[in-house]
């Protein structure tokens, strides 16, 4: 077995066994809420462009997804005052420790997308597709405020594509690029200190890609300083404008 495989199901197990507690606490308040199921289980394109279901604390009113809004701002409607707090500390995501002791995921790779996403990438991105997608990753921390970054936007799906996907693809890439257990424990640890103080989570995260080679739109991305302004995915020349494929 290789040994990121053997880290991730050895650090998934302990990590389940820690969270039990919480995500069994958390399922009685979401059901308490509507009287719904407290799981979330909608598809995702993993490795080799494979669906699967990804494993989540529902965090928005039951069959938010039916209007196939993907991108969601802080002020969306259809996210739960209870769903509010576990996406900001991301409790969100636990479940997705079952994920990586089935084989779907990683503990840190490329975030997951939906399909309706992945058929825009360019020949490029596919590589984001090549390995296992992950619980965490440097766009994980980058971007942990997403819904904080598509607030006010007209459409937040077409200014997810403008604004994050551009530099979430490239992080990705530069993941991949330079994957290694050592640097997965420490994005672990960073993705930890991003919930209990994001601006030092970010100047580390800004020094480990600089630490590692990455570009200076990179490093001066991940400081979050100063606002995003739209680009072209990598592999593109133009700006997304629609997501008519």
């Amino acid at each position: 077995m290789e040994m990121k495989r053997l880290f991730d199901i050895v650090a998934a197990v302990i990590g389940l066994a820690l969270a039990t507690p919480l995500l069994l606490l958390f399922c009685v308040l979401i059901w308490l809420q509507d009287r719904r199921t407290p799981i979330y289980t909608p598809f995702r394109i993993g490795r080799g462009e494979q669906p699967y279901r990804i494993i989540k604390l529902r965090s928005m009113v039951y069959q938010a997804d039916n209007n196939q809004v993907d991108s969601t701002a802080n002020s969306d409607p259809r996210i739960t005052a209870l769903g509010r707090f576990i996406r900001k500390y991301k409790f969100d995501e636990l479940p997705q420790l079952f994920n990586v002791v089935k084989g779907d995921m990683s503990l840190v790779g490329p975030r997951p997308n939906v399909e309706r996403e992945t058929r825009l990438y360019s020949t490029q991105e596919k590589l984001l597709l090549s390995v296992r997608p992950g619980i965490t990753d440097f766009s994980s921390i980058v971007f942990a405020d997403l819904g904080a970054t598509l607030e006010g936007q007209a459409d937040p799906n077409i200014a997810y594509n403008q604004i994050v996907r551009p530099y979430k693809s490239r992080l990705g890439l530069f993941y991949i690029d330079h994957s290694c257990t050592v640097l997965d424990i420490r994005l672990l640890w960073l993705t930890v200190l991003n919930a209990i103080d994001r601006r030092a989570a970010l100047r580390k995260i800004s020094a480990l890609i600089a630490e590692l080679g990455g570009s200076s739109e990179l490093v001066e991305v991940a400081l979050r300083v100063k606002p995003l302004t739209p680009a072209p995915p990598p592999g593109m020349s133009e700006i997304v404008t629609t997501r008519g494929r």
